[in-house]
């Protein structure tokens, strides 16, 4: 297993700041070098301590390490692979923190030397929030993370970045990146489809009278709008799909409702209610969530 002395972190926004936190805290011995192009945000991770140096040329914050975690927006992972693939140091691991991993696994491929190893990195954590300000060296703590191959994938690599994330406070599972599109696509992704629809269908004045539950209900759509349309347009195929089985849901609905199937719309709502019940107790149980 490769031994880990340094973490360059590409990317200082809200997960950037919290991997480097993280690391600080929980990986003592490990030196952090964080990179991003913005001098307003490296002004503010210095100011934060969010790592031991903060640098503004991206080729030098690689060249001396030993894992590279891009934490860029996911249109940004192909230009971010080419410009430090010739300053990568041989037997280098690089991942990232994305929400989608076909696309840039096939990237890596096609632009990363044969001398450093990719494995896909996806942490679910996070909020509504953007921005270092927002980042914490806890945000992992009993967080899912899920780690991607393809037939190709260093094995090495991948027990390496399972004991690094489990360091930082995550459960890792390894999954095919086909497989974490198309679930992460159904549980993450529509529902903020959905979200921004619910909200969009609302007029400004009507939200006014808006509820606790309709505030819970859409609050992922408050995420920032550039993030993700990258991560919708990265699994467009897979999130296409998951819409039209929201869009089949939501008719069984409204045909039961137009033909005033009392005993139809209690048994659609209570199939969810049993559902949502499981997957609460699942979390409850794994102390994921507090009960």
């Amino acid at each position: 297993m490769k031994e880990l002395k340094q973490i360059s972190v590409i990317g200082m926004g809200l997960l950037g700041g919290s991997v480097s936190l993280a690391i600080l805290r929980c990986l003592p011995g490990v030196r952090v070098v964080g990179y991003s192009h913005r001098p307003a945000t490296r002004k503010k991770a210095k100011s934060l301590g969010a790592a031991h140096k903060i640098v503004d040329d991206i080729p030098k914050s690689v060249t001396a390490t030993d894992l590279v975690i891009v934490a860029t927006p996911i249109c940004a992972f192909q230009q971010t692979f080419k410009a430090i693939k010739d300053s990568l140091p041989d037997g280098c691991i690089v991942t990232d923190v994305g929400s989608t991993k076909v696309l840039p696994h096939r990237w890596a491929a096609e632009t990363l030397p044969a001398t450093v190893y990719y494995v896909g990195s996806h942490p679910i954590a996070g909020s509504e929030q953007r921005g270092i300000e927002f980042a914490s060296d806890n945000l992992f703590d009993q967080a899912h993370c899920v780690l991607t191959r393809t037939a190709k994938t260093d094995v090495g690599a991948i027990r390496t970045l399972k004991k690094f994330w489990s360091s930082l406070g995550c459960s890792v599972n390894v999954m095919e990146a086909g497989e974490h599109d198309r679930i992460l696509a159904n549980v993450s992704h529509t529902p903020h489809v959905v979200a921004a629809a619910l909200i969009n269908a609302n007029r400004t004045d009507e939200l006014k009278l808006a509820g606790k539950g309709f505030a819970d209900t859409s609050r992922i759509a408050s995420g920032p709008p550039n993030i993700w349309a990258d991560v919708l347009l990265t699994n467009a195929a897979n999130v296409s799909r998951s819409i039209d089985r929201v869009i089949n849901e939501l008719s069984k609905l409204q045909g039961a409702i137009d033909k005033g199937k009392k005993k139809r719309i209690e048994k659609l709502l209570e199939h969810a209610r049993q559902k949502r019940s499981a997957m609460l107790k699942y979390k409850v149980d794994r102390r994921e969530l507090i009960s």
